[in-house]
């Protein structure tokens, strides 16, 4: 069997960036592999700067749900390498994987490809050749100029906006948000939920200059909470498996995408779907080697929420859980833990700054002390913080999906790779 890692470790040292946002080289390389990007069954491409994966989670369940077969990419994984490619409803496996990445690197020629471009190219290439009857794509970062919009979709949705990714997508969110509308195309219909106005106003021109009809929640769609489920438009459905508020809206799009892409889903299978759906890290009770570390009567969650819009959602789930909540909080060094402990803090009874040892690029526990006006106090990791808490309490770890992928390692009691 091809060696997945060692296929890995050489893509990592084709090009010197890890991000470097133009489509010219994957251009080359899908040209090499026979454009496979061209013979995808009906694809729904997902961009945004939070809720992406919770709506590409929600589509897959409830069209799963209604006996479709489906692919699906997403970004990044949190255990596994292969959580970021589904075939036809499974997890890509190491052999299958390997295999597609030996085709990429043999069809690039040791010419220069960013990681991501290339598992984007063998992503299409497994995906052209197994059946599937959907296929649901996550943008990677930004739109416009991101790996996935090679793609050519029967619908687009685009989920909130806020700000992330200043450095690549430009530091306000009319110029954030028309990078992200970059994946609109002519004709083809783009389903968004509310967003902030100068946002909004990119969207809506972008869809206009393609000729997109755009169907935006408030305008052209609603969903409300209701006592035992949510109601969107007017049709009572089952509260969505996924918890938090914002979660409702992300069910709302991944519904309306659907309909607007012409893919006819009975009402049971939306609702079961709805019920069932799971997404990593999204609001997630942890029950294993973690938890049980706490005292008897606490509850352990969580999150991957790691920008000023995850930190919103995060603040007002906080201010509706009745009681105290400790904050475990760990960081990427190019996020804005500034903002992101001003919208937090105030919900917070107590905070501990970790960072793990495995941790991806982790903001040092000094800095995330400083972000919280020295209000946060050493884990330094989750372990050590579980260790300080001695009574019963609710505890959710939260600010980085790499934080988040080691949580599920520990709570897992997975050794690392």
């Amino acid at each position: 069997m091809t060696d997945l890692h060692a296929s890995l470790a050489r893509l990592h040292g084709l090009y010197p960036k890890l991000i470097d946002l133009k489509l010219d080289r994957l251009v080359r390389l899908l040209a090499a592999l026979g454009n496979p990007q061209h013979h995808l069954p009906p694809v729904i491409h997902v961009a945004g700067t939070n809720g992406k994966g919770s709506v590409c989670a929600f589509i897959r369940a409830m069209a799963e749900a209604a006996g479709l077969r489906v692919h699906v990419y997403t970004s990044p994984h949190l255990v596994r390498f292969n959580e970021r490619i589904r075939l036809a409803g499974a997890l890509v496996t190491d052999d299958a994987l390997a295999q597609a990445l030996a085709a990429v690197e043999a069809a690039n020629q040791n010419n220069q490809i960013t990681v991501f471009e290339a598992i984007t190219a063998a992503a299409f290439l497994l995906f052209a050749r197994h059946k599937a009857d959907l296929c649901v794509v996550e943008v990677g970062l930004g739109g416009r100029f991101d790996a996935t919009n090679l793609v050519t979709p029967v619908a687009c949705a685009i989920t909130a906006i806020s700000l992330d990714h200043q450095e690549f997508l430009g530091d306000t969110l009319a110029a954030i948000a028309a990078e992200k509308a970059g994946i609109i195309k002519p004709g083809i219909p783009v389903i968004t939920g509310h967003q902030p106005e100068a946002a909004m106003a990119a969207i809506m021109r972008e869809a206009a200059l393609h000729g997109a009809p755009l169907c935006a929640r408030g305008r052209d769609w609603q969903v409300e909470p209701l006592a035992d489920g949510i109601s969107l438009n007017g049709r009572a459905l089952p509260t969505p498996a996924l918890a938090g508020a914002h979660q409702m809206e992300n069910a709302g799009i991944a519904i309306m995408t659907l309909r607007e892409a012409g893919i006819a889903l009975p009402d049971a299978a939306i609702a079961t779907g709805l019920r069932t759906v799971d997404w990593p890290a999204r609001l997630q009770p942890l029950r294993g080697k973690l938890a049980q570390a706490l005292p008897r009567g606490s509850t352990l969650w969580l999150d991957g929420a790691h920008n000023p819009g995850g930190a919103v959602a995060l603040a007002a789930q906080l201010a509706a859980w009745e009681g105290a909540t400790t904050l475990i909080l760990g960081m990427k060094q190019s996020k804005d833990v500034h903002e992101f402990a001003r919208i937090i803090n105030p919900h917070a009874a107590r905070i501990f700054a970790v960072a793990e040892p495995n941790q991806h690029l982790a903001l040092p526990v000094a800095a995330i002390i400083a972000a919280t006006q020295n209000t946060a106090t050493p884990g330094p990791t989750i372990r050590g913080a579980l260790a300080q808490i001695t009574h019963p309490t609710r505890v959710l770890i939260c600010g980085s999906l790499y934080l988040a992928g080691e949580a599920l390692r520990l709570d897992a009691g997975l050794d690392m790779p």
